[in-house]
């Protein structure tokens, strides 16, 4: 599956969760998703909790993620003074 087909399965809808990112157009949130990985579920887990859910889901997520912290860019501060 490529990356623009995993992140199709991300979708948007202003009447769930006030427009956040979710996965097929259910209920469940991408960083619903993303929080259970980082508190050390294992995708197996996961899929156990929700039935519908597939493993490209999961994939998907990392993927947004990824996207998204990619273009991100911090400036240092500039110190004064010192």
């Amino acid at each position: 599956m490529t990356e623009k087909e995993l992140l199709d399965r991300i979708t948007f809808n202003p009447k769930i969760f006030s427009g956040k990112p979710i996965i097929r157009g259910h209920r469940l949130a991408v960083e619903h998703v993303l929080g259970m990985l980082a508190a050390g579920e294992t995708p197996e887990n996961i899929l156990k909790a929700y039935p519908w859910l597939e493993p490209e889901d999961i994939r998907a997520c990392l993927v947004y993620a990824r996207r998204l912290v990619g273009h991100e860019r911090i400036e240092p501060l500039q110190q004064t003074g010192t």
